[in-house]
């Protein structure tokens, strides 16, 4: 049984006119009356008497209020103690997540979130591979790719940006780089195709560049080091880039790619305190994290 419906029923016999109902609930009177025909029929029974002077409770609604109010009553605890509780969440949540976001913004975001839950247990996954849900290799993912089908809560996480970097030591000792059309001349960092985990992630047929490839990982973070090394040019993303004062943005504007990543659970653990606290934390250090996502500024 619905209990926002049951909230509409305790409302109206408080109220005993749909308008002032509505008022209080914030909503229109409409609704308000579909919510209470809704209950009568999942009910089988009818639960007031419209009279010209408002509703008036039947016998099967006098006979449900008290239960209802019992019903509230128990909420309104729920909420009082809901603090308390949250400083009790115990267990463990494992995440899964591509590895480049994992270590450079949440590995330092979780350390504040275990603070703030001392008895609860994060297991990060990061890495270079996308995590299955269904073979309950973590209980919340964060993936490029949206499932298209599957018994998951899905969100859409953010959008992030991804460009191209040199370090300073390559562009000072390589030919200048003023136009698309002089990245022929110069080596790039790219993962291995054959393992690559997402073709999100493949972008140098739409960079224009050479095709010499001196070094392929399959990890971002090994590129994003050889790249500062002076190994050559790769896509980075910008959040794991831009704070790296080795590395400089090159044809900035120019080049700029955008990806999305999503989040989802399994459908089986969404009521579960201790996993929704985990996946409101995650969305709320996303919003907190749009800038360095969308390099709209450097740190």
């Amino acid at each position: 049984m619905d209990w926002n419906n049951l909230r509409y029923f305790l409302e109206l016999s408080r109220a005993g006119r749909l308008t002032t109902a509505a008022r209080r609930l914030g909503v229109d009177h409409t609704t308000v009356s579909r919510r209470i025909q809704t209950l009568e029929k999942n009910l089988g029974v009818q639960l007031f008497l419209r009279e010209t002077s408002g509703y008036i409770l039947t016998e099967a609604g006098r006979n449900l209020l008290p239960r209802v109010e019992l019903m509230e009553s128990a909420s309104v605890e729920i909420e009082q103690e809901l603090p308390q509780i949250l400083d009790r969440l115990s267990g463990h949540v494992r995440i899964g997540v591509t590895e480049g976001y994992g270590t450079s913004l949440l590995a330092p975001q979780l350390t504040d979130f275990c603070q703030r839950y001392p008895h609860l247990h994060i297991d990060l996954l990061a890495m270079p591979r996308a995590l299955r849900l269904s073979r309950h290799e973590a209980d919340i993912a964060i993936t490029l790719e949206r499932p298209e089908r599957g018994p998951y809560i899905i969100t859409k996480l953010t959008d992030y940006v991804l460009q191209l970097y040199a370090s300073r030591n390559y562009l000072q000792q390589h030919e200048k780089i003023s136009r698309r059309g002089d990245l022929k001349n110069h080596r790039f960092v790219s993962y291995v195709d054959d393992l690559v985990f997402s073709r999100e992630l493949l972008f140098l047929d739409e960079v224009g560049g050479s095709d010499d490839v001196g070094l392929r990982s399959t990890s971002i973070l090994a590129q994003q080091e050889a790249v500062a090394a002076g190994a050559g040019l790769a896509i980075l993303p910008a959040f794991a880039a831009d704070p790296d004062s080795r590395l400089e943005v090159v044809l900035p504007g120019q080049i700029r790619f955008s990806r999305t990543f999503w989040m989802m659970m399994p459908e089986e653990l969404k009521d579960i305190a201790r996993v929704r606290v985990t996946w409101d934390y995650l969305r709320e250090m996303a919003e907190h994290s749009q800038s360095r996502l969308l390099a709209t500024s450097r740190d």
